[in-house]
């Protein structure tokens, strides 16, 4: 696995997290599109901004090797990262309606 296909999975994870999310909460949800664009932005800013702290895909793979903790760090905030970017838009669009 390199970094860019551990960056791929991340991207890919916050995007399902985000849809299913929207999908058993229907207040949150934007449709199929804005989900999975919120999904997406969410995942990539979580894990540039979480990944400072040492599990960034690059790192995961440092010697060559899968670190497995990491990984699974990864792709839990890449999720929360779609999860909150979903909430955060919702958020700013209410606030905007009123």
């Amino acid at each position: 696995m390199t970094g860019t296909l551990i960056s791929l999975i991340s991207i890919f994870i916050g995007l399902i997290a985000a849809n299913v999310f929207a999908y058993f909460y229907k207040t949150y949800d934007f449709g199929f599109t804005g989900n999975t664009l919120i999904g997406v932005f969410g995942s990539i800013f979580f894990i540039k901004f979480f990944g400072r702290l040492g599990f960034d895909p690059w790192s995961i793979m440092q010697n060559g090797t899968l670190h497995s903790g990491l990984f699974i760090i990864n792709v839990l905030v890449s999720a929360l990262g779609g999860i909150l970017g979903l909430l955060f838009i919702k958020f700013l669009a209410a606030k905007m309606n009123t």
